[in-house]
């Protein structure tokens, strides 16, 4: 009998649920530490760029989950661990005080000249009549041809309508900064030169003059009036806002063929080149620029070029 009931006895303690012991209570968190601890995570782990780029909610500091009441101390820490760390948050903005009697002064950079020639000027091959109606080269030459000729056309208008160009006037004005220069530069006149080059084009001509005086104490140069003829070969707009067509600058190329008298001479005065008492026809291909947007904006020689 003892066996029976030592039997139903087991067999009612296998047929109870299994408790397990409710686990320990933790001990108490400190929540400074554990911050430092997901921190020093993150800062190993990633690049911190401030606080928009942190994880934060009342109950979570970089996914680290608090218990109890929202920690809202952690953000100073936070703040005062980043400016530790020499990295400055996005997301904060500095306010600048202005101290009494001081001026706010704002710094304008205004481009004088874009410092270039744009698509320069260089002859092109003449093609006879069935190359360029009965080829496809000559169809691609042709294309190219007609969009040249828009944009100088569109150059000009664009020149037309802001400046009220005409050829006739440009042309008188163009010779004569030509004569201008010529003149400047034999008397090696760097200064004078400045207001009528730009700055890249006064820069190549001071480094002839210097070239030249090592070989010619002087020279006398002298144009021969009228001109025999002066033509434009190109004309190009250099736009810098594609909002506003005004803020652009016009370049055009000029061919000037003119006669010229020419003589230099050594450090005694002896005639060393050329001779002053005779003609010579030159020829000299110029680039002339001008603002559509600045004020009292004029001419000026921004390129030479040289077939």
């Amino acid at each position: 009998m003892a066996l029976v009931r030592l039997g139903q006895s087991l067999a009612r303690r296998l047929h109870r649920p299994l408790y397990l012991p409710p686990p320990p209570l933790p001990p108490p968190m400190d929540y400074h530490a554990a911050f430092s601890r997901s921190f020093a995570l993150t800062h190993s782990g990633a690049c911190l760029r401030g606080f928009a780029s942190l994880t934060y909610n009342p109950s979570s500091v970089i996914g680290h989950k608090l218990r109890g009441a929202s920690p809202v101390h952690i953000v100073k820490v936070l703040d005062l661990v980043v400016h530790l760390d020499h990295t400055r948050p996005m997301s904060t903005a500095t306010v600048s005080k202005v101290t009494a009697g001081a001026r706010k002064v704002s710094l304008k950079l205004v481009m004088t000249s874009p410092g270039f020639v744009y698509e320069p000027y260089s002859p092109r091959e003449r093609i006879p009549f069935w190359k360029r109606w009965f080829t496809l080269s000559g169809w691609r030459r042709t294309k190219e041809d007609i969009i040249m000729e828009m944009k100088n056309a569109y150059a000009v208008s664009r020149l037309r309508k802001k400046t009220g160009y005409t050829k006739k006037q440009f042309y008188d004005q163009a010779l004569n900064i030509y004569k201008e220069v010529n003149t400047l530069m034999a008397h090696g006149d760097t200064s004078a030169l400045r207001k009528i080059l730009t700055e890249r084009m006064h820069s190549t001509i001071k480094n002839e003059l210097k070239r030249r005086q090592s070989k010619w104490s002087s020279v006398h140069w002298e144009l021969v009036e009228p001109a025999v003829s002066i033509r434009t070969l190109r004309a190009r707009m250099i736009g810098l806002d594609k909002k506003d067509l005004d803020k652009a600058f016009i370049q055009l190329t000029l061919e000037f063929v003119t006669k010229q008298k020419f003589e230099a001479y050594n450090s005694k005065g002896e005639v060393v080149s050329g001779d002053k008492s005779k003609e010579i026809l030159v020829k000299d291909i110029w680039v002339f620029e001008r603002s559509l947007f600045h004020p009292g904006a004029y001419w000026r020689v921004c390129g030479r070029i040289t077939l």
